[in-house]
């Protein structure tokens, strides 16, 4: 076939006509007639897309997004994995430390007793009470029904109540259990329940049975639990023990948890102490100190009693005392003790180591005779003795049955200062007692340097130097003693918790002068209780008493003068065996201040109760008699 051929139709595609395209009429510039292409010879193409335009693949977006779910759920099971398995045991650590309290538990305080066994100190079971302020809604409601109950003030308590955010408080210590029994059954106002938020932990609290026996000596507890003076705080390392701890857990209204993370550490209870106290003679002490304080207004007084065989001290007295039960209402200087603490010039007891000292050196005899004037004149001053007399004929054991200051200063110018001072030093004077007290004043003796002008004939007879009571106690025990001093103890033994008993350190011993010449200063002694002594009324029937008066200005610190006396009596009995020494001492007492009037009466007292106490007999020997005049 001849003629013109027809393009070839798609394939695939059935050859139609196309139908006419549908458009709306429009107004338009006439088109200009556009060139002519030239006819397609080959298969027709797609047209390209426009520039500018990409077309998205789903496949890839889904890819992304599962990616990045992917990434964030790896991420979610790391942090999971992490806080479940490697780091679990922190975090329940953490979680279990907030809910967890340690608290101490203290051990149990040891016992005091006194030489036969008898407590003197001891602790019993008691609560401290305690608050979580985030648990109480009204602080004033509570303080208004817990504050009669604990005895503190309520305004306080209010605002201890309210103390948030703080989740421990303290509100009251030494707790009776029956006490606490009856503040943990306290009502809330608000609600009728139980209060919520209080607590007590178990402690204990110190109690002394006999109030004020031997206070001054046992010292006292503070609030607090620590020890504030006395053999309390001497020995209180080995009284206290060890603390134990308690950890445990709290619930969600701050109560324990017995069994959810509990941990204990036994505490280790104190040792038990006994001391060479017998509490009935110190009793005897007090009441007899005490009484003569209050009948001559001193401002003070006190009683050692000590064993002249062992130097162990069997009373230690001081009036005024204090309730150790109730330290806060005693005053600081009723809280000391006195006898170890106060120095004073200890005034004539102190002529019997001079004496001593004299005789020793082998310088004078009793029966020596002086002639003691009137009035002495040494160093630009004029020395008197405490009754004005002419001229008298003494014997040495005339001068010291009469108290002579002339008299003393007379023979005690036969040895040097540096002897003198020598013999003080070994009788104790001046000296640190070894009982270690706190508190402990342990007196002044001038070098010999310093016995300038009126101190060199001042000294022998009492004045110019100071000392405490137990220093004068243990001269006279010293001399008792076949003149060898032992030092004062007030400690026998002590207990560990195990039961194992141990004792301190044996005392010093410590020979002053040889005994023949304290036998014979013991029968100089006689002479003083005897007629034309100075203390003729000191008598014990049946017994043979060796003393000495003392009348002592007193030093007054406030004006750096002599304002007031010192009365004192010190001795032993029997004198024949002498096995207790006495020595009493009043500070500024106002109605009278001889020292045999007033300190006489009471060695009288305390040493009969303290010879019947420990079964003394008397010895049946006729008292010594030593020439007084010649």
């Amino acid at each position: 076939m001849t003629g013109r051929r027809e393009p070839p139709a798609r394939r695939g595609a059935a050859a139609r006509k196309p139908a006419p395209r549908k458009s709306a009429p429009r107004q338009s510039a006439p088109r200009q007639p556009a060139a002519r292409r030239p006819a397609a010879t080959g298969p027709r193409r797609p047209l390209p897309p426009r520039r500018g335009t990409k077309l998205g693949n789903p496949g890839r977006r889904l890819q992304a997004a599962l990616l990045c779910l992917s990434l964030v759920v790896a991420l979610l099971i790391g942090r999971l994995l992490q806080v479940q398995g490697f780091e679990a045991s922190s975090y329940a650590a953490v979680a279990q430390n907030e809910r967890l309290r340690t608290v101490a538990v203290p051990a149990t305080r040891g016992v005091i007793f006194d030489r036969d066994g008898d407590v003197l100190a001891r602790s019993v079971e008691a609560r401290t009470v305690t608050a979580d302020p985030t648990l109480i809604s009204d602080p004033r409601a509570y303080a208004h029904v817990l504050a009669p109950k604990l005895g503190v003030d309520e305004e306080w308590l209010a605002a201890r109540l309210g103390d948030r955010p703080r989740r421990y408080v303290v509100l009251a210590r030494n707790i009776d259990p029956d006490r606490w029994r009856d503040i943990a059954a306290t009502l809330d106002p608000g609600t009728g329940k139980p209060v919520m938020g209080i607590f007590a932990e178990v402690t204990s609290k110190r109690v002394y049975p006999a109030d004020t026996l031997a206070a001054n000596i046992l010292g006292f507890l503070n609030a607090s639990g620590q020890a504030g003076g006395g053999i309390e705080r001497e020995f209180d390392a080995l009284l206290s023990g060890v603390d134990g701890e308690q950890t445990y857990e709290r619930s969600s209204n701050g109560g324990k948890i017995a069994t959810a993370g509990m941990r204990n550490r036994e505490p280790v209870s104190g040792q038990d102490l006994q001391l060479t106290i017998d509490r009935d003679i110190q009793y005897a002490a007090q009441q007899a100190i005490a009484a003569k304080v209050r009948e001559t207004r001193a401002q003070s007084g006190t009683v050692i009693v000590q064993d002249v065989k062992t130097g162990e001290i069997l009373a230690m007295a001081t009036a005024p005392t204090f309730n150790p039960n109730n330290p806060g209402k005693g005053s600081d200087d009723n809280r000391g003790n006195r006898a170890l603490s106060q120095i004073y010039e200890p005034g004539s007891i102190m002529k019997a180591l001079t004496m001593a000292a004299l005789i020793e050196q082998g310088v004078v005899k009793p029966t020596d005779k002086f002639k003691v004037p009137g009035e002495l004149r040494r160093a630009g001053h004029v020395l008197h003795d405490s009754d004005p007399h002419g001229t008298e004929r003494w014997t040495l054991a005339g001068i010291l049955a009469k108290s002579s200051n002339i008299g003393t200063v007379l023979a005690a110018d036969k040895v040097s200062a540096q002897v003198l001072h020598d013999y003080f030093k070994a009788f104790g004077v001046a000296e640190p007692t070894g009982l270690q007290f706190p508190g402990e004043s342990r007196g002044l003796l001038p070098s010999v340097e310093k016995w300038v002008g009126t101190t060199r004939y001042t000294i022998p007879f009492g004045q110019g130097y100071s000392m405490n009571t137990v220093q004068a106690a243990s001269v006279y025990q010293a001399i008792g003693n076949g003149g060898v001093r032992i030092a004062p103890t007030l400690v026998r033994s002590w207990t560990d918790a195990d039961g194992v008993t141990h004792t301190p350190q044996p005392p010093e011993v410590r020979p002053v002068v040889s005994a023949a010449t304290a036998a014979t200063v013991t029968k100089m002694l006689e002479q003083v209780t005897a007629p034309g002594g100075t203390a003729p009324h000191v008598k014990i029937d049946g017994y043979r008493i060796a003393g000495k008066t003392g009348t002592a200005q007193f030093a007054d610190s406030e004006c750096r003068c002599y304002r007031g006396y010192t009365a004192s009596f010190a001795g032993f009995a029997p004198a024949d065996d002498p096995r207790i020494v006495v020595s009493v001492t009043l500070q500024k007492p106002v109605r009278g201040h001889y020292g045999g009037m007033l300190g006489g009466p009471v060695f009288v007292d305390v040493m009969t109760f303290t010879l019947r106490t420990m079964g003394i007999r008397p010895t049946g020997a006729k008292p010594a008699r030593l020439p007084l005049t010649w």
